[in-house]
């Protein structure tokens, strides 16, 4: 919903003059129309006035349908300003999808983030979007989320993935892509140089799919994040995946909650990564799945290689409530708390630890120093937590802020 206030004018008072002839009183009603403009007239000049302000129109769930559709476009034709725009959940089905892809195949408008989840579209209307996008690189980020789109649609996407140089973020997630459909648009995606942050979950791809995924993994450089939760991927899947992530240097984070993967299926995901040395994942959700103390030992050997990592599972099988809370108590609040009994600062102890005295090191240096440190014992996992609270994102902590960091 738009929403524009405006003043009414100040009222001005008027003579009106004796009626001489009808040429005089056809300027007075105008006169009268000029000062009697009512609020409505007010709310469309103020409207006009603030249009060339707005940069994100926001109309998700308002019914507007084709007939809003069209109107929209028609204030696009000459709107330059509006970057982001959500239409979301309006029903517009194919002539929507029509409209929009017509004006987005010969418009050149400053839309970089279209949202059209939740719009009835299926394959035809997938068609005309992607007709569009082939050409128009202008828009970055696209949700297309909750619509219908199937095996025809995953072949229309993936062509346009594969020559689109425009998209950088894209959400596909509850659709209905099968086999065929999902394999094209892997196929696709094999070759695309600009899209870094993909969301596939709840499709039901299967294992078959798993196969073409792993082969993205293998040639594209460009993702970044990868969501295929909910997938109905098991370990046959898992197995494929791996032989991806052993090669890609680009891949940060991949979620795979809600996939049917035990604990082998993660075991071969966590030794995928320590395998490959130029990996650069920071995150692997799989935390429906409830491991084992052996596991947990195997994925500190990942960790020594990867300390950027972290794997998000269920839970410990058969741990004791006592190891539990060891594990999981708060490292800074143990840390700060030896601090305060050696009369120090939390900055001094960490200064302590590097042999230069500085307030930055690497990442992989800092975890080294923590583990074997016995002022404060700390284990794998609450090292990790230190790490995350440190680390800038570039390979180096630094301490220099914890003066003013809470534990």
């Amino acid at each position: 919903m738009l929403y524009c206030e405006a003043e009414p004018p100040p009222t001005v008072e008027k003579v009106k003059p004796a009626r001489e002839n009808s040429e005089t009183d056809l300027e007075i009603e105008d006169d009268e129309k000029f000062f009697t403009t009512g609020q409505k007239e007010l709310y469309l000049e103020a409207c006009k006035l603030s249009n060339m302000a707005v940069t994100k129109l926001e109309l998700e769930d308002n019914c507007i349908m084709e007939e809003g559709v069209l109107s929209l476009v028609e204030m696009l034709q000459e709107n330059y300003c509006l970057q982001e725009m959500n239409i979301s959940n309006n029903h517009l089905g194919l002539e929507g999808a029509r409209i929009i892809s017509d004006f987005f195949e010969r418009n050149s408008s400053s839309i970089w983030s279209l949202e059209l989840s939740g719009n009835d579209f299926k394959e035809d209307s997938a068609a005309l979007l992607c007709q569009a996008l082939s050409t128009n690189y202008r828009i970055k980020k696209l949700d297309l989320s909750h619509n219908q789109f199937s095996d025809v649609g995953g072949k229309h996407l993936g062509q346009m993935l594969a020559i689109n140089v425009g998209l950088t973020s894209l959400d596909l997630s509850w659709n209905n892509f099968h086999t065929r459909g999902a394999v094209a648009l892997c196929n696709g995606l094999r070759g695309n140089v600009t899209l870094t942050k993909l969301d596939l979950s709840m499709n039901g791809f299967g294992n078959e799919v798993a196969l073409a995924l792993g082969e993205v993994l293998r040639l594209n450089s460009c993702l970044v994040y990868l969501d295929i939760g909910g997938n109905d991927i098991g370990n046959e899947g898992a197995s494929k995946i791996s032989k991806g992530l052993e090669s890609n240097e680009s891949l940060r984070v991949l979620k795979l909650f809600l996939n049917p993967i035990n604990m082998d299926g993660a075991i071969l995901l966590i030794l995928a990564i320590k395998r490959n040395p130029k990996s650069r994942m920071e995150e692997l959700d799989i935390s429906n799945v409830l491991v084992s103390e052996q596991f947990m030992k195997t994925l500190d050997g990942v960790y020594a290689v990867h300390p950027q990592l972290d794997v998000v599972f269920k839970a410990v099988q058969g741990l004791s409530a006592k190891k539990t809370i060891f594990l999981l108590t708060n490292p800074m609040k143990l840390i700060q708390s030896y601090a305060d009994q050696h009369k120090i600062t939390i900055v001094d102890f960490f200064k302590s630890l590097n042999p230069t005295g500085t307030m930055k090191m690497s990442v992989d240096e800092f975890q080294k120093v923590m583990i074997e440190q016995n002022k404060v014992p700390l284990n794998q996992y609450q090292v990790r937590e230190v790490i995350k609270k440190l680390d800038e994102k570039t390979g180096m902590v630094n301490f220099s802020f914890l003066n003013t960091m809470k534990p």
